[in-house]
């Protein structure tokens, strides 16, 4: 598991400083606001970083120092800002308001309280994104005289940050025009109060916006109602979509057939799962175990993945106690009777089971791996694998063991080797690890890892030397061009060797080499291919369904440009982050929207849970949705649409058919091309991988007759004004500008995103809310259509936010506004606070439609709208 990158590696820090900006409000696709986390300037255009800012001070020698801050909304566009940095023993602080339409002040104070000499200094660090510098805005200026810069075009866009008094310094990082350096102190400290105004100023089509906070509302979370919700049980019971699943695996072994993932019977497998992960798989005991397999059926699951079930920070892990053990030779018999009762109870349940090979193993020096004195270690002396593991045949010998003793395992409760039990759906050898974009780098030449290093160059010149390439840019890993071609052949090689030792032992089903994260580009894909599906990770972050792709990326763009024609797609991994992202009540639906109209095969959110399942000490965290009402309060809702097919796949298919020469010797990703992220706007996007004279080993890509093929990645299928799109089957729509997302099918009609103060009609449903951000999701669960159903389940999202130091239970936002149902007369409203256990709520009846009003005083998640009604027969496959 890891956070999604996505930009190349000079933005990787610009990313880091976005995860909560505020989005726009306005017709303009650029932003300017105070960044709620350093308090500082940012600039967002189309929904995405173009200008992020940071505080930063160094000691002697570019040592980093700490400060400390804290940042507070004291009214609409006035705030403050207080920090200490103990280290160059000084205090800052700042006021911070909006003057005009185009003006934000900062008047900054900083208190230092003793001599400094001979540190490098500092203040605030500005980072712009370079992919701006061609065209739209040029590259940024330095006003004279240490007052700032400014950035654009003086008669048009253009926005400046000016200091009085000048400051000590104002420069651009050497080298770098994308970081501009404007130092308070330099070279010494003296104590005493400095005084400084920053004035940012905007003119052109820049719009200067609220924070996040601002935005979302500044009520007090400490107002709202705590949620109610039960560890053990499911608040809705979607376990009949696994009914005729019982036992996972009857219908045989899962197998990839083109495009498609199919059980060995035929049926297409059509996976929504998530991730148990680290402590939920071992300090979890056996009866929670087995509850907990039924509230995943509930919550409409049918696929978990099981995670970190080899990482060094997990205690125990597959190999024990880690405080205890010594090397990674044998697998704890404890901890895999653990997997085998969890595969044992989600199997009951027709739940399958999604199995890495790797994770973050980490080798000690009694693991015999060469060169592992070289290798970097942590705390613990332990060394990871990844990278190395492409080079050096001691760690592949180690991870065959490792599959060979865990795929053999007999299972304690079923009777069979994992490799042998239909139940075990896919098999991921290696997570998070590839040489074409991440892990080469670790094998450089200036990494001093000469053993390594030394086996990497040779491969690179035997490569070069067979194709008449350069050898003097074909092992340089970080560049475009002879490398990629070599490093996919590299990684191909490994990925081809360890699925023929894994067919040797009996595995069946579809294998995964590792997947396409953290920014890959499509050059990283030709490596994938050797798997049986191309697997995916996508991190998004708050305002998901505000990027404009007409400029700017978003969490499915990543995930669709992993989608290789004549391979099926699956997804490990996806969710936003930081938390507690105040929207995330969106994502589900916009996934499984999404991925159904995609026609992507199975999608895994991370995580349900990576700690223990006891109902003790339980945290709100980005890896627990199992108690997140945020999070919960749409997951089923997008299973049921996604499970059922509820939204029809695309009728048209967008093909990208790039040359040899376009895909390797470009960085081409869905952060900067165009074609990528507005043809899934509209229909289904592939991509088609070309033959290629120095990979023989890669298949050309069979189009389909009637796709529409383009070869140039900038290419938009959007008009340059475009402020929203509609899918070719006229079922999803996304409005980026307001943004708000709707599905529209018989069974599901859903509405999320900004649709606070509109009033949106969907087929059978009109929801008209005032709370700003909020989903509001209809669906038949009886197979008709919504206007006819007479079993209607209610989804209700809105912001939930942990209690103070991250504890539960949530602070939940309840909604306030009005919902109209058409459905037949004579059905009961009501809610239901556990199994069993439910409460009639009023709603009003008239000229065919119910009208539901939400006080915004109560909140409750789920509802339902049921002929009959009564706790006798309310059913629950969670009652106990």
């Amino acid at each position: 598991m890891a956070p999604l990158f996505r930009r190349p590696q000079i933005l990787l820090l610009l990313l880091l400083f976005s995860a909560f900006w505020p989005l726009r409000i306005w017709a303009s696709d650029w932003v300017a606001s105070v960044d709620e986390r350093s308090g500082l300037p940012m600039l967002v255009r189309g929904g995405s970083p173009a200008l992020v800012s940071a505080l930063t001070f160094w000691d002697k020698n570019w040592a980093w120092t700490y400060l400390a801050g804290q940042f507070k909304v004291d009214g609409p566009y006035r705030y403050s800002l207080a920090g200490q940095n103990k280290a160059l023993d000084f205090d800052l602080s700042a006021q911070v308001q909006k003057e005009d339409g185009q003006k934000l002040t900062w008047n900054f104070a900083v208190d230092a309280h003793s001599l400094k000499q001979d540190v490098i200094g500092g203040g605030i660090v500005f980072r712009f994104d370079p992919a701006l510098f061609p065209g739209e805005m040029g590259e940024p200026a330095l006003l004279p005289d240490n007052r700032g810069w400014s950035w654009g075009n003086a008669q048009g866009r253009r926005i400046e940050m000016r200091f009085e008094p000048a400051l000590e310094s104002v420069y651009f990082e050497p080298g770098d025009k994308s970081q501009i350096r404007a130092f308070f102190y330099k070279n010494s400290i003296k104590p005493g109060r400095q005084n400084f105004t920053a004035t940012l100023s905007v003119s052109g089509d820049v719009t200067l916006g609220p924070t996040a906070s601002e935005r979302f509302g500044m009520d007090q979370p400490k107002n709202w109602p705590t949620d109610k919700l039960d560890w053990k049980t499911s608040p809705v019971d979607l376990s009949f979509l696994n009914a005729q699943e019982k036992p996972a695996g009857k219908r045989g072994f899962v197998k990839a057939a083109g495009e498609q993932l199919l059980f060995a019977d035929g049926t297409p497998a059509r996976f929504w799962g998530t991730n148990l992960s680290a402590y939920a798989l071992y300090r979890t005991p056996d009866d929670a175990i087995k509850l907990q397999a039924k509230r995943l059926s509930a919550l409409g699951f049918n696929l978990v993945r099981l995670h970190h079930h080899d990482s060094p920070w997990v205690f125990p892990n597959i190999f024990g106690d880690g405080n205890v053990i010594q090397d990674t030779q044998q697998l704890s018999p404890e901890s895999l009777k653990k997997i085998d009762w969890w595969i044992k109870c989600l199997k009951d349940e027709g739940i399958y089971v999604w199995l890495d090979m790797h994770v973050e193993r980490a080798v000690s020096a009694k693991d015999n791996i060469f060169g592992f004195e070289e290798m970097p270690k942590n705390s613990k002396n332990t060394a990871d694998l990844k990278g190395y593991a492409f080079v050096n045949s001691t760690i592949q010998q180690a991870m065959k063991r490792f599959a060979e003793s865990y795929l053999t395992h007999v299972n304690t409760y079923t009777g069979l080797a994992y490799k042998d039990d239909p139940a075990i759906a896919a098999i991921l050898i290696t997570n998070e690890n590839d040489v074409t974009h991440h892990y080469g780098n670790a094998l450089l030449p200036d990494k001093k890892v000469p053993k390594h290093n030394k086996v990497y160059m040779a491969e690179a010149e035997a490569f070069a030397r067979q194709h008449n390439l350069s050898a003097s840019q074909t092992w340089r890993s970080w560049e475009p061009g002879p490398s990629k071609l070599f490093l996919n052949d590299l990684e191909q090689r490994f990925n081809v060797d360890m699925i023929q030792y894994l067919r040797t032992l009996g595995v069946k089903v579809p294998i995964a080499t590792t997947s396409s994260w953290g920014g890959n580009g499509l050059n990283s894909l030709p490596a994938l291919t050797a798997g049986d599906v191309i697997d995916v990770h996508s991190y998004g972050g708050l305002g998901q369904l505000e990027k404009n792709p007409l400029t700017s990326e978003g969490i499915v763009n990543w995930i669709a440009a992993g989608q290789v024609v004549g391979k099926p797609l699956t997804v490990t991994e996806w969710n936003n982050e930081p938390f507690p992202t105040p929207d995330r009540h969106s994502l589900p639906l916009y996934m499984a929207g999404t991925a159904s109209h995609q026609g992507w095969d199975a999608l895994m959110q991370y995580a349900y849970s990576q700690e223990p399942l006891t109902g003790g000490w339980m945290t709100a965290d980005n890896w627990h949705a199992y108690n997140d009402p945020a999070l919960l309060a749409t997951l089923p809702a997008a299973a049921l649409l996604y499970r059922r097919g509820d939204v029809a796949p695309a009728r048209t298919t967008y093909v990208f058919a790039p040359t040899p020469d376009t895909l390797f010797n470009q960085s081409i990703t869905a952060a900067n091309s165009a074609l990528l992220r507005t043809a899934m706007e509209k229909g289904k996007l592939e991509i088609a991988l070309p033959s290629t004279p120095e990979l023989p080993w890669l298949q050309q890509s069979t189009i389909p007759g009637d796709a529409q093929v383009f070869h140039d990645p900038n290419q938009s299928l959007l008009d340059a004004n475009a402020s929203e799109a509609t899918t070719d089957t006229g079922e999803l729509k996304r409005n980026w500008k307001q943004g708000v997302y709707t599905i529209n099918t018989p069974r599901t009609q859903a509405a999320t995103g900004w649709i606070g103060g509109k009033s949106i009609a969907l087929g059978k449903i009109e929801v008209n809310v005032k709370t700003a951000n909020a989903s509001v999701v209809v669906q038949s669960l009886d197979d008709t259509p919504v206007g006819r159903s007479q079993d209607l389940l209610i989804s209700l999202g809105a912001r939930a936010v942990p209690q103070d130091d991250g504890k539960t239970p949530f602070y939940v936002e309840p909604l306030e506004g009005t919902l109209t149902i058409q459905a037949p007369q004579g059905l009961t409203l009501f809610s239901q606070d556990a199994p069993g256990q439910i409460k009639k709520l009023p709603a009003t009846y008239a000229d065919g439609r119910y009208t539901i009003n939400f006080d915004g005083v109560q909140a409750s998640n789920w509802l339902f709208l049921k002929k009959g009604a009564t706790p006798g027969n309310v059913s629950s496959s969670m009652a106990q």
